[in-house]
C-alpha cells in the first residue's frame, strides 16, 4: 500500500486513521475495530465489506 494513499484514506465509519496490515492485506481501523479488504490492489472502503476484528489481531 502506497504511503501517500494510506494518508488520504480514513475509516468510513469513524473517520479514523487506517493502518495497513501486510499479513492480511487489509486496512485496519483501531477505533471501529474493522478491517477493510484490498482486492486487486484496490481498497474496498465499504462498511458492509469490512470484517470485525478482535484486540488480539491488532
Amino acid at each position: 500500500m502506497e504511503e501517500y494513499l494510506l494518508n488520504l484514506l480514513v475509516c468510513p465509519k469513524t473517520g479514523g486513521k487506517l493502518v495497513y496490515s501486510n499479513k492480511t492485506d487489509e486496512l485496519i481501523c483501531k477505533e471501529s475495530m474493522l478491517a477493510y479488504p484490498i482486492k486487486n490492489k484496490i481498497p474496498v472502503m465499504l462498511i458492509d465489506s469490512a470484517r470485525e476484528i478482535h484486540e488480539s489481531e491488532l
